[in-house]
């Protein structure tokens, strides 16, 4: 989790965070709240925040266990980072209620878990959660989806504009069809209403 460190300068209480982490100083992120400049070098103190990006992934797994201790107890959850993209994956008894009509409620979760880890670490972080490896499953049907309206598309040159859906369905869809022949995706909407066209491009090869 992220803390609260001093020393007598900036780098005694950045070896001080580095050491309690079991990390190297350059792996840390840090936000200088108070330096105290002293007299004549005596009283010098310099009072910061850092965290480790496993500090992220410890946050993760706790604020999810306890979320699901009142709804699933036996629920496992597992966050695996990759850089600092997070994966967590979820294996749960009441899948079809957690994940709800057509992936809305996890959709909810994954936004609720993204803003309580931003507040907490005061920044952004990519982090997307399965469960029950539904969206493993989503994403292949995506996929087959879209491929299968893209041929629509190019015999018929007419735009295919596809029912709202969330970022990470759209990406998956942009990316399976930007090496596709005469095939070009577009996002348009806001929010909850944000759409995606398949669209033909003549000058696309």
């Amino acid at each position: 989790m992220i803390k609260r460190y001093s020393g007598k300068n900036l780098d005694d209480a950045l070896a001080h965070a580095a050491k309690e982490k079991s990390v190297q100083v350059s792996e840390l992120t840090y936000y200088v709240i108070e330096e105290k400049k002293g007299i004549l070098g005596f009283g010098a103190e310099v009072i910061l925040e850092a965290y480790a990006l496993n500090d992220v992934s410890l946050f993760i797994q706790t604020y999810l266990s306890n979320f699901f201790s009142y709804f699933d107890p036996k629920a496992e959850i597992s966050v695996d980072r990759q850089g600092e993209v997070y994966k967590v994956l979820i294996n749960a008894s009441n899948n079809a209620i957690l994940i709800g009509k057509a992936g809305q409620t996890l959709q909810s979760l994954v936004s609720v878990v993204r803003s309580a880890t931003s507040s907490e670490f005061k920044r952004r972080f990519v982090i997307n959660v399965d469960i029950n490896n539904y969206k493993v499953d989503r994403y292949e049907k995506v996929r087959l989806m879209a491929a299968r309206i893209a041929k629509q598309v190019q015999r018929t040159r007419i735009t295919a504009t596809l029912d709202p859906m969330p970022n990470d369905e759209r990406k998956v869809i942009h990316q399976e069809l930007q090496k596709v022949k005469n095939i070009k995706t577009e996002s348009e909407g806001d929010g909850p209403k944000r759409r995606l066209k398949i669209m033909f491009d003549k000058q696309k090869n």
